[in-house]
């Protein structure tokens, strides 16, 4: 049996119809169960992947410890030019690999192919951090005396990331992670196997090109049985975790009770203030983009639209009419704005998160053999339980407000704390937004969407999102440990705090 032959182009990343799920040093196996990877488009069969085991997982963690040994006494410039060729690898197969997260998440092409140069980036950005993992040099009190801070690598770092970024997320994490010195043990998400085995093969192809123990990448496709054994992994210093804030808790009480590091990226609930002087066509472009874009399921789509009071209709006005304009359909295809929802359950939870509300426009299942769902805006009020949820669905809640106090509580109100924005020309809206008593969120803009953050600055938030910090600024740091470490290099013995002990 071979692939259909608009699934031709799979060979080009190494895939076949049955493919072993797992890449432990350097061997591909699986002794676990049989997945189907599908289609959300049409909910047909694309290939089949063949998980972990509890067997495998643990070869594998045995072969990375060994390879951790080596790898973190590479130096780091090094190691960043072991990351720029995964970026060349990525660049050969960009088209292919793009291609791939269209057909199996179900985003549009233009974002399947943007996630993919998102890792692209995050290679370049490494390559330059693997020469700038600087410490410090701090004045000691004492005479002939010197303090230093010194970075050394964790060892394994833990990788398990969600189908909505299937592949994005690994790049944020790994390509970090390895210019730092760590080994990856990466699990992707249950529902995108094929993705996961092909960014897998094209990390393989490069270690393998440079004669390095394969181990330092190492994959896994599986369940919650092997992020479970991540969590629990004494071996696995940092687990980074991108998913719900639900079992986000559940991941960093295990990994807390081993005193391992965890790095949460969870759940988010954000909104879009529009104030009485904002652009409005500006903001209307942005709010279509930041609540339409992946068909509602990046964590930092657009969930609440605040909009004040004297701009209300003409807002909504205009915001419907393009809603009405959104071409929905296969993600492949040329000139398609909404994608399908990533699962039949998906359609589920969107028919429950539009009740409580007016509806304004769509609100209906699109009739099809794929899970797709009409773009819907929902007029409801700020205090509704359906609000305070994070919901992966193009559903916009809309709201007016009267004043900016108003309209910052209601932004704050809700358990998740991701990104959120603000349109307005008023500079003292503006500071006052982005200063301690506005918007209580790890990303906080203006005049632009609350999604498609750059790489350089460090992506995560607060409350219930976790607090994880991942991609740019000074995120390196969480993927490493601090020694402060004091040089004495003359004879006698000062001590700290002017102490005479004896």
């Amino acid at each position: 049996m071979g692939f259909s032959k608009e699934h031709q182009f799979l060979a080009e990343l190494g895939l076949g119809p049955r493919n072993p799920g797992c890449y432990i040093g350097g061997v591909w196996r699986g002794s676990g169960p049989v997945v189907s990877s599908t289609n959300p488009a049409n909910n047909q069969h694309i290939a089949e992947v063949v998980e972990a085991s509890i067997e495998d997982y643990e070869d594998g963690l045995q072969a990375c410890a060994e390879a951790a040994k080596i790898w973190m006494q590479i130096p780091a410039p090094k190691r960043g030019e072991i990351v720029r060729q995964i970026g060349e690898a990525l660049r050969a197969k960009l088209q292919h690999l793009g291609r791939l997260v269209s057909l199996e998440m179900g985003k549009i092409l233009p974002e399947g192919l943007g996630e993919v140069q998102e890792i692209i980036d995050m290679c370049d950005y490494a390559v330059g951090l693997s020469r700038q993992l600087n410490g410090s040099i701090i004045p000691s009190e004492r005479p002939n005396h010197m303090m230093m801070e010194v970075w050394n690598p964790l060892g394994i770092v833990g990788v398990i990331t969600a189908f909505n970024f299937p592949c994005a997320v690994l790049g944020w994490n790994a390509c970090i992670a390895l210019v730092c010195g760590n080994c990856v043990v990466w699990k992707g998400a249950p529902t995108t196997p094929l993705i996961t085995v092909a960014m897998t093969e094209l990390v393989a192809g490069v270690l393998e090109k440079n004669n390095l123990p394969r181990a330092i990448f190492t994959s896994f496709c599986g369940g919650a049985e092997i992020g479970q054994a991540i969590a629990k992994d004494k071996r696995i210093a940092l687990v980074s975790f991108t998913g719900s804030s639900k079992v986000g808790l559940m991941v960093q009480q295990t990994v807390n009770e081993r005193f391992g590091k965890c790095l949460l990226e969870l759940s988010g609930n954000n909104a879009i203030i529009v104030m009485d002087d904002a652009d409005i066509q500006l903001a209307v472009r942005s709010v279509l983009f930041a609540a339409v874009g992946t068909a509602g399921q990046r964590c930092t789509t657009c969930r609440r639209l605040l909009v004040h009071e004297s701009i209300y209709q003409n807002v909504l006005d205009q915001l419907i009419g393009v809603y009405k304009q959104v071409k929905i359909g296969d993600p492949l295809e040329k000139g398609t704005l909404l994608g399908p929802l990533h699962t039949p359950a998906s359609k589920e939870n969107f028919v429950k998160g539009i009740q409580g509300g007016k509806i304004l426009v769509g609100g209906s299942i699109v009739e099809s053999a794929g899970n797709f769902v009409q773009p819907t805006i929902v007029e409801i009020s700020s205090d509704a339980s359906v609000v305070k949820e994070e919901l992966f669905a193009p559903v916009l809640y809309v709201m007016k407000f009267q004043t900016l106090k108003e309209a910052i509580e209601i932004n704050n109100s809700v358990p998740q704390g991701l990104s959120s924005s603000i349109f307005t020309r008023r500079p003292e809206i503006l500071f006052k937004w982005i200063g301690p008593q506005g918007s209580d969120c790890g990303i906080v803009n203006v005049n632009i969407p609350t999604n498609g953050a750059e790489i350089g600055g460090a992506f995560g938030g607060e409350k219930a999102t976790g607090g994880g910090r991942e991609a740019g600024s000074d995120s390196w740091k969480q993927y490493m440990r601090r020694s402060t470490c004091t040089i004495n290099y003359g004879n006698e013995l000062p001590l700290a705090q002017g102490i005479n002990f004896g």
